[in-house]
């Protein structure tokens, strides 16, 4: 099965990042511009259980993606994790692990790993996987990026990234 990953260190405390991606409307804010994704509903938390349904749209289709949280875990100044697992959506299995974690007092490592298998088999990974590796890596490039200039004060970017 197909892994994507993504880790950036952060210069911010795990604790201020791990709070950042709970707010409210960090859902929003982590949806890049170029995609057609609205929220239909809103993850009332990140905790287990809670679920976050988006419609995507790709010409005149839409098709709705739903994702349920799990593996909640606030580990306070050393950052925290929890994980979304497809119920419904484009792909035939999808679970994605978010985690945050220090590195120091004063930074933290900002780590997406995502297990992933396309529709139609070895027709899917022949037609849709360089596509969707390429889409992953625009996408949580995005992400990363937005997190950290929300997180990080404006002098204390050191620029490294590990993708």
């Amino acid at each position: 099965m197909p892994v994507f990953h993504k880790r950036t260190r952060i210069v911010a405390p795990a604790s201020e990042v791990f709070a950042w991606h709970q707010r409210p409307g960090t859902l929003n804010e982590l949806i890049p511009p170029w995609e057609k994704v609205t929220i239909e509903q809103r993850p009332e938390s990140l905790g287990d259980g809670a679920r976050a349904v988006l419609v995507i749209r790709n010409g005149p289709l839409k098709l709705r993606w739903v994702a349920e949280h799990h593996g909640f875990v606030d580990r306070g100044l050393e950052g925290g994790e929890f994980t979304d697992t497809q119920v419904s959506g484009p792909f035939k299995r999808w679970t994605h692990r978010h985690l945050v974690e220090a590195d120091g007092p004063g930074a933290c490592w900002l780590d997406d790993r995502i297990e992933y298998q396309l529709p139609l088999g070895p027709l899917g990974k022949l037609f849709g996987g360089a596509m969707t590796r390429r889409k992953l890596e625009r996408m949580f490039g995005y992400r990363h990026e937005v997190t950290r200039k929300a997180c990080e004060t404006p002098d204390s970017s050191d620029g490294s990234a590990v993708g």
